[in-house]
């Protein structure tokens, strides 16, 4: 699914268009965030793709839901 990542004041959020959600990222499994899982509020985990670590945000990406999609 698209995602589009941003910075925003209280840390990093994921806005997700086909849903129209907006939830902040909670915890990464790396520091770049690139390349691994995150954790939204929510409690969902997406896969993030590889980017080089000094990617500019914001910026869209394909992400993949764990646990199936909704």
């Amino acid at each position: 699914m698209k995602v589009m990542i941003r910075r925003a004041a209280t840390g990093l959020s994921i806005y997700v268009p086909k849903k129209d959600l907006e939830e902040s990222v909670t915890e990464t499994e790396h520091e770049s965030l690139w390349g691994g899982w995150v954790r939204l509020g929510n409690g969902w985990v997406l896969d993030l793709p590889e980017m080089a670590a000094d990617t500019r945000l914001p910026i869209t990406v394909n992400a993949r839901k764990r646990g199936g999609e909704d």
